[in-house]
């Protein structure tokens, strides 16, 4: 199943990115590579933003992925940036992934070139402005035809709906009919053909009559239509009822007043209004400071000229105003332009405003600059990250601190019994000594001697193995390329006197060629092995088995003998400094040389473990990491 899933992941035209739950991408498949130009290499362990291009883009990246976890998933198109540094258009979704514990735990993130379906929408959307502005002068609604005298040949559904006039009523009588008595008796009508066909149009705003005898205030358009040859042949007449807008003008004009007055004096926000089609019709003094525009030169103009080129291309400012039409409001933090060009991360809020009657009369927009606040939140964001190091630091050295303590405590312990006990030794039999000399009584001095000899043998040896301990900690661990089979060949080479004296039998069987580590503390590490496999033995031929092999992500090791093993009771104690589990008659030793072993794999990021039956030999398991060894702080 999994290597389905691999080769599906393999093989589909979707760029797939894996991202930890910090946005850092942990998986690329081959179609990011083809359609971004990075191999895996390249991206594995780089925040998302590599793929947004400079470093206020990061914030927009931020937020996608706040605004996918909120709310479950985040789809959006936009240029992303390839390796050469060039833009390509994709649709990116983001998806929140969690564990079976239902804990968020990273992101999926699909890009899908869309390149060649913008560049045609773009084409597109050119094609329909320039259809827009050909029809702009058009308004809509009421249109017909005239002949060259300027009577009716044709009439539409809105010329019915704007006049009440039905097709047959009026279609052959002459289009004065919609004027009032004034007009007339001014010639008017004739007047605006004359006009039209000089100029090829005629245009102006004014009363009109419907059939019902009431008036209207209408936008007119007259065009003078000629076919191929010249040859004028009639008129097209547009008419539009303006009599809403003209009530809504006035309406609005008012508003506007009442709404300059409140907000012309604040100066922390930029607050303007809009008229239905999004084009701006007021300006506050917190616009004019936020933006650099003055009133003169942003009137009239489309709001759209706050927006970067990539959200013009993808239809957003449009779609705010759907939105805001649709729900009321429209709320959101992105990337705003000031006159300069220069960006600021924004709050805006657009807000639809209604008339009296409940039809839309344009929007109030409200901007915020929050630049410095994104700011400090990235800031704040940094200072966590170098706080959660410090904090994985810290971590370590309170471990490592804590084991120090251990091992001060048991060192402590030795120097009130182990080490003690030589000195009440040397001293017992030197107090006989002086008793025999007082007595002039010379008969067991000799043992006496000896004894206190062997006793202050006894404490120089557990002096050096206690120094040899305390060596471990100290000296900084190296990150050796060590060969696997040179190790244990130079650990058997030292303990080659005892392996001969006892005749014992030594089986190695590896799997593994290399591990990386400190080689010196490696060998002796399964020298001190190999010396207690051979020394707890009561075999006439001990037998010794070595195995290496990979578990897991490690390199584990198994030395085992055939020797007298360890009580199930003591199996807990024996990595204790100085623990000794049978007498020094029986099998001599300071009881440390296990102590160095574990010491040695803590060091190496491993853990060691015996598996005994008394009576029925030990085995010692230990692993080392794959990777190399991380430099630790010493602990002095």
């Amino acid at each position: 199943m999994q290597q389905n899933c691999n080769l599906l992941l393999q093989n589909i035209k979707e760029a797939i990115l894996m991202l930890d739950k910090d946005g850092y991408i942990m998986y690329s498949n081959p179609a990011a590579t083809s359609i971004l130009g990075y191999t895996p290499d390249d991206l594995i362990n780089n925040h998302l933003t590599k793929l947004y291009g400079d470093k206020e883009e990061a914030v927009k990246a931020d937020y996608e992925i706040r605004e996918s976890l909120k709310h479950g998933k985040y789809q959006v198109e936009g240029w992303k940036y390839t390796k050469t540094g060039s833009q390509v258009w994709c649709e990116m979704r983001l998806v929140p992934l969690y564990n079976e514990q239902n804990i968020h735990v990273g992101y999926s993130c699909t890009l899908l070139d869309m390149s060649e379906r913008k560049k045609r929408e773009i084409e597109l959307r050119q094609s329909e402005e320039r259809y827009r502005l050909m029809v702009e002068g058009v308004r809509d609604y009421a249109i017909f035809m005239l002949n060259p005298t300027g009577h009716i040949i044709t009439w539409n559904e809105g010329a019915r709906r704007t006049k009440g006039y039905s097709s047959y009523e009026i279609i052959g009588k002459h289009f004065s009919t919609f004027y009032t008595a004034e007009d007339l008796e001014n010639g008017k009508p004739a007047r605006e053909l004359k006009i039209a066909i000089e100029t090829g149009k005629y245009e102006e705003e004014g009363w009109r009559i419907k059939k019902n005898g009431s008036v209207f205030w209408a936008n007119v358009v007259i065009t003078s239509l000629f076919n191929e040859q010249n040859k004028h042949i009639g008129f097209s007449k547009v008419t539009r009822d303006l009599t809403e807008r003209k009530e809504n003008e006035e309406s609005l004009r008012q508003s506007e007043e009442r709404y300059r007055s409140l907000v012309e004096q604040v100066t922390d926000y930029g607050i303007f209004m809009l008229d239905e089609r999004g084009r701006i019709i007021s300006w506050n003094e917190g616009a004019r400071r936020m933006k650099g525009y003055n009133p003169d030169e942003i009137i009239g103009k489309y709001f759209s000229i706050f927006y970067p080129e990539e959200d013009i291309l993808n239809g957003k400012p449009s779609h705010e105003l759907k939105v805001a039409r649709e729900v009321g409001k429209y709320e959101e933090e992105g990337w705003r332009l000031r006159k300069d060009g220069t960006r600021f991360w924004a709050n805006v809020v657009i807000t639809a405003v209604y008339n009296y009657d409940g039809a839309l009369i344009g929007y109030s927009k409200v901007t915020r600059d929050l630049t410095e606040r994104k700011e400090a939140e990235r800031a704040l964001r940094d200072s966590y990250e170098r706080y959660r190091q410090l904090s994985e630091e810290l971590k370590i050295i309170n471990e490592e601190l804590t084991l120090a303590n251990e091992e001060l405590e048991q060192f402590t312990s030795i120097v009130s019994h182990d080490l003690q006990e030589p000195v009440r030794t040397i001293k017992s039999f030197l107090q006989l000594i002086d008793m025999k000399l007082n007595n002039q009584q010379y008969e067991d001095m000799q043992i006496y001697i000896t004894k206190s000899v062997n006793a202050a043998n006894r404490m120089k040896e557990l002096i050096q193995n206690l120094l040899s301990y305390t060596q471990v900690s100290k000296k900084e661990i190296s990150e050796d390329e060590v060969n696997v089979q040179e190790l244990l060949n130079q650990a058997l080479q030292n303990v080659k006197t005892s392996v001969d004296t006892t005749n014992a039998e030594i089986i190695i069987e590896s799997e593994v060629d290399t591990i990386h580590g400190d080689s010196i503390q490696l060998v002796q590490l399964i020298q001190n092995l190999l010396s207690n496999a051979l020394k707890f033995t009561e075999a006439e031929s001990p037998r010794i088995m070595i195995k290496c092999n990979k578990e897991d992500g490690q390199v584990k090791f198994a030395i085992s003998d055939n020797g007298i093993g360890i009580a199930e009771d003591d199996l807990s104690k024996i990595f204790e400094i100085f623990r000794r589990l049978n007498t020094r008659k029986e099998y001599p030793g300071t009881g440390i040389g296990l102590a160095i072993c574990k010491k040695i794999v803590d060091r190496h990021r491993g853990k060691i473990w015996p598996v005994s039956e008394k009576g029925k030999g030990t085995t010692f398991y230990f692993t080392i990491s794959e990777e190399k060894v991380d430099k630790l702080p010493i602990l002095q």
